[in-house]
């Protein structure tokens, strides 16, 4: 592990808290894909996977920023465990209704109740900002979890279509659920690494959502979500088509990898200028990569371009992660970062039901014109909203890049 990296370990804790983290993190990729395997096993309908999948995006959507909400408020370990035990109950409920084909309206009210899973990289990112808050390592401990999320990318889809194409329908949902209850136990039995909770009275000023830059960087990631929630679906009717489903999860693997190559890479980096302008470029860089994918003829050509497409991704989603810092008060930085998640969780829903009815319509091929779509509405949301984040609100908690800044002249 490169030194930068390897310092962040050197805090009490941080090695136990970004194991659990990354277990619990584990059904982000899985969930949503296993899903779609599932129910397009076991009925042959795409459109319901989809929109199911949708359902379950658009809950993570209207519950997930309350969750944090109640976190930054009374502490990860009070809440948490109750929202997993919610959570694991529907995920029960969704599978033992699948299999025994119970009519689909029960299906989405099970749905909705895994919309009360947490946003478990949101918990892990504010330990580390607890622990570096104002000093460039927590640029790097971003980075780090950028590529821990994109490891997630890389072997949960394999895991889950794996297990759900190989063995048994459920398999791939039914471990997520495992994964989920076992990282969140562990992260919150770990005390000593806990952001101190912010009572109700420190909570001034209502929502995050109502940072102007925060408002721009979740419509703009409502925008990516779709992206990323249509691949998701049409990479697997893709497959699918083409006579190899259970290739589907290998693909969508090569697509985080690149994600994870360029995070690794971005960590390293002492980057100068502003973060906003890296961000534009983030977002258009993403959206010209979707291009190609309208050309796919067949599976290896869709890897090739998919691990183009995925190296624009966690650079943006890291200096997304130091703009919410620097828009959102520090007493809602949990939330503001769920926020972030809560614009991609809607774009996932909208981006997998969308590819859903058109890949029923007109096949998979057409399917890939949702993403590109998607990654034009984002570029376009990108550049009007620009302005809004060139001015952090004063008094906020982000210090990260402003911090190396002062460091720079101080050395000149």
């Amino acid at each position: 592990m490169p030194s930068p990296y390897r310092a962040l370990f050197a805090a009490p804790g941080a090695k136990s808290f970004s194991a659990a983290g990354f277990l619990g993190r584990m059904p982000l990729s899985m969930t949503g894909v296993g899903v779609v395997t599932m129910v397009s096993q076991i009925t042959g309908r795409y459109g319901l996977a989809g929109a199911l999948s949708a359902t379950i995006a658009l809950a993570a959507a209207v519950l997930g920023p309350q969750v944090s909400r109640l976190v930054d408020r009374h502490g990860q370990r009070r809440v948490l465990r109750p929202a997993v035990l919610v959570a694991v109950t529907a995920m029960t409920g969704l599978l033992l209704t699948a299999h025994f084909r119970l009519p689909d309206w029960v299906l989405f009210v099970c749905a909705a109740g895994l919309g009360s899973v947490p946003s478990v990289g949101a918990m892990v990112r504010a330990r580390w900002a607890a622990l570096y808050r104002g000093t460039p390592r927590l640029h790097t401990a971003y980075s780090y979890e950028s590529v821990i999320d994109e490891v997630c990318f890389i072997f949960g889809p394999i895991i889950s279509i794996g297990l759900s194409t190989g063995w048994f329908p459920e398999a791939g949902p039914l471990l997520a659920a495992c994964f989920l209850t076992a990282g969140v136990l562990w992260l919150t039995s770990q005390r000593a690494t806990e952001p101190v909770p912010h009572p109700r009275g420190q909570h001034t000023g209502g929502s995050a959502l109502r940072s102007r830059g925060l408002q721009v960087l979740v419509v703009t990631f409502a925008a990516t979500g779709t992206i990323f929630g249509s691949v998701d679906v049409v990479t697997v009717a893709f497959a699918d088509e083409q006579g190899h489903k259970a290739a589907a999860s290998l693909v969508l693997a090569v697509y985080a990898a690149g994600s994870c190559a360029a995070g690794a890479v971005f960590g390293l980096l002492r980057l100068k200028g502003r973060a906003e302008r890296r961000w534009l470029l983030g977002i258009c860089t993403t959206a010209v990569s979707m291009i190609p994918l309208l050309l796919v003829g067949n599976l290896p050509f869709l890897a090739v371009a998919l691990f183009v497409a995925g190296l624009s991704i966690a650079p943006t989603m890291i200096t997304t992660m130091s703009l919410v810092e620097e828009h959102v008060p520090r007493a809602h930085l949990t939330e503001g970062m769920s926020w972030v998640s809560t614009g991609l969780a809607v774009g996932v829903a909208l981006g997998s039901s969308l590819a859903g009815w058109v890949i029923d319509a007109a096949g998979a091929r057409a399917g890939y014109g949702v993403p590109a779509v998607a990654g034009a509405v984002a570029a376009a949301v990108g550049f009007l909203g620009y302005r809004r984040l060139r001015r952090p609100a004063p008094g906020r908690g982000g210090t990260v890049e402003r911090h190396s800044e002062r460091e720079e002249r101080h050395v000149a």
